[in-house]
């Protein structure tokens, strides 16, 4: 018994290697449930009494060899290097890494402001959550006013509501600055309205205000040529066309043909050939009256328009919830932009 210790023992003191697999499988021989050690160690009830405790002493040793050996020649190899050259494989393709990327709507977004951002308008943001005045009152909607249906709207009680639309940050500003106003309005907007390929009831607008001397008509319909030129292209049509708004006098909304079918028709543009992208008109007096500037001395225009209908003409994307579910597979298309 004696002689296959130090059989052990010599083997233990000799073991050399520079390589992980055959470091394993030393350790496995002597250490694993089935190894050497187990096997020396279940042999003590075949020793004469006497010389157990001199026989487990030397078992001990034995182990404690084994566990030294490992631990220097693991440090060893690891230290070295060596181990890295031969279990990574320089052939294989690094990990993919997903890239992040904006999302299409604050892609337009940033165009849109930036667009305008070159004929000397400046940005302006106001709060999600408006009260009654600053969305309705001082834009000319009276309490009872008929108009105050066109909007569906949310209130969270009497007086606060989510905005619906941009305009009350034009009141703002209006409010606490006197012309020359040059300013776009960015942001959210709430309606009460049905969830459809077309239609959302959270959107966001970016709205235009210009107040100044002598702004006419024909400024506004100039600066919404230059808008459309910038963003869609020299050969994309408009139209304008004569509507209502309770803060704007004369009133007009604006189409533009359709890219998605190129004027063909389809559920986007209701098989007409023609997208309303914004409502625009003159400022109505009352409204410049009620934020204490003067229209005898001043005019201006104000223009809102909804940034998914024009992200939808510019990507040709036919369903506006897409912008809304959050799917990978439509946001991935965007990781270059």
């Amino acid at each position: 018994m004696a002689e296959n210790l130090n059989h052990y023992n010599n083997e233990i003191r000799n073991f050399h290697t520079d390589k992980t697999d055959e470091l394993d499988q030393f350790r496995l021989k002597f250490l694993g449930k089935k190894g050497i050690l187990i096997q020396l160690f279940e042999k003590i009830k075949d020793i004469p009494p006497e010389e157990r405790k001199n026989y487990g002493k030397d078992i001990n040793i034995l182990k404690s060899m084994v566990l030294e050996k490992v631990s220097f020649l693991k440090n060893q190899i690891e230290s070295s290097g060596d181990n890295n050259i031969e279990t990574v494989d320089l052939s294989q393709p690094a990990n993919y890494i997903s890239l992040g990327s904006r999302h299409p709507l604050s892609i337009v977004s940033k165009q849109i402001c930036d667009v305008f951002k070159k004929i000397g308008y400046t940005i302006a943001e106001g709060p999600d959550i408006e009260d009654d005045w600053h969305n309705f009152g001082a834009l000319n909607f009276s309490p009872e006013h008929p108009a105050r249906d066109m909007q569906d709207t949310f209130f969270i009680d009497k007086d606060i509501l989510l905005r619906t639309h941009t305009s009350p940050v034009q009141v703002r500003i209006m409010e606490k600055h006197q012309p020359h106003l040059h300013v776009v309005c960015p942001g959210r907007v709430f309606r009460n309205e049905a969830i459809t390929a077309r239609s959302h009831c959270i959107f966001h607008q970016i709205e235009l205000l210009c107040i100044d001397k002598n702004i006419s008509f024909a400024d506004m319909r100039q600066t919404l040529d230059f808008f459309v030129k910038e963003i869609f292209g020299e050969e994309r049509k408009i139209r304008l066309r004569p509507s209502y708004f309770p803060f704007t006098e004369p009133s007009a909304e604006m189409d533009i043909s359709c890219d998605i079918c190129n004027g063909k028709g389809c559920n986007i543009c209701k098989n007409t050939g023609w997208v309303e992208i914004l409502g625009c008109g003159m400022v109505d007096p009352n409204v410049l009256t009620f934020v204490g500037i003067d229209p005898s001395v001043y005019s201006g225009f104000a223009v809102g328009m909804g940034v998914e209908r024009i992200t939808q003409q510019l990507y040709k994307t036919k369903d506006i919830r897409l912008f809304f579910e959050n799917d990978l597979r439509f946001l991935q298309q965007f990781e270059s932009i």
